[in-house]
């Protein structure tokens, strides 16, 4: 990862409008681009979620009320470590006047993927009352899927690491399971803990009907032993590598169901966006969902950032601040 100091501002293309970043969020799927994890032609500017004030509208944006000064924010958008973005006017949210603008950006990929989690990728098949597990309930975005999960009705059983005890605890989950870190890490040591008797003995030997799992290689089987009859292994980060290639047998013995969604696919419509938008920002302006921005970076320290995230040391949104 390098710096550019002369870069061309983005050119202003028709139902877009030119956003002046103040943050840009830094999230595991940047790191999976970076790596090549996730293939992107060379070269790139990294990010996909920021926000900032308008700067530029085009007649498209402002037919849709959208104003040179708005404070946005806006995500699934490529390109936002950096000064200017050009995003497509209906990407854009309007910030309310009561919430803090880097508390809107860690909105943009965490939060919408925890409602995304909790709301829709379960297809319904876990019903308010029932068992649900979320992997890494001190960090990120399953702090906020926990909140969330708690807000539906669902019976929640979280993990963590002995460092983000206080922080799982804090998201209001009714079991906590703690593992050891690995040693030199602020990561989870999966092999620390037997999971599925632990599971097993809170949900009276049925399993969870959902788990919510973005740790990825290290969890993929406890994810699927601990599921209940007809249950379902939501997929969605690879935080300790990717999940290996399975046959579908492995589903067999409970019947199983298995989803590896992506948050483009629950953004697709203005509609479906601002949904989400509007429960999220409801939620933290009325106090039943607490979001944590733990540490922002200056940009040219882009390099440092993606190290602590990638190093397990986030207690809450880490971001990019850009001036």
């Amino acid at each position: 990862m390098k710096i550019e100091k002369d870069y061309p501002t983005p050119k202003l293309n028709p139902g877009s409008v030119l956003i002046k970043n103040k943050f840009s969020g830094i999230n595991f799927i940047d790191t999976y681009h970076r790596s090549g994890l996730y293939k992107r032609d060379l070269p790139f500017i990294g990010g996909q979620e920021g926000g900032g004030f308008v700067a530029a509208t085009s007649p498209e944006a402002e037919a849709q009320g959208v104003k040179v000064g708005d404070r946005v924010a806006y995500s699934s958008v490529f390109q936002t470590y950096a000064e200017y973005t050009a995003v497509p006017a209906h990407k854009v949210v309007t910030v309310p006047e009561e919430i803090p603008l880097d508390v809107a950006v860690s909105c943009g990929v965490q939060g919408m993927t925890a409602h995304y989690l909790t709301h829709s990728a379960h297809a319904q098949l876990i019903k308010p009352g029932e068992w649900m597990l979320i992997h890494g309930t001190g960090s990120g975005t399953c702090q906020w899927a926990a909140q969330m999960a708690k807000l539906r009705g669902y019976k929640v059983i979280g993990t963590c690491s002995k460092s983000k005890v206080d922080i799982a605890k804090g998201t209001g989950v009714d079991e906590l399971i703690v593992y050891d870190e690995a040693p030199g890490t602020s990561y989870e040591d999966y092999s620390s803990v037997d999971l599925v008797p632990k599971v097993m003995e809170i949900t009276n030997g049925q399993g969870v009907k959902c788990v919510i799992d973005g740790i990825g290689l290290a969890t993929w089987e406890t994810s699927i032993e601990v599921l209940a009859t007809k249950g379902i292994f939501v997929s969605f980060g690879n935080a300790s590598g990717a999940v290996p290639a399975f046959p579908p047998l492995k589903l067999i013995n409970k019947s199983a169901f298995l989803t590896r969604p992506k948050l483009n696919d629950y953004t697709q419509t203005r509609e479906e966006l601002m949904w989400r938008a509007n429960d999220i920002f409801g939620w933290i302006k009325s106090g039943e969902l607490k979001v944590a921005v733990d540490r922002c970076f200056p940009l040219d320290q882009a390099k440092e950032g993606h190290d602590y995230l990638e190093a397990g040391k986030s207690r809450g949104k880490v971001l990019y601040e850009i001036n």
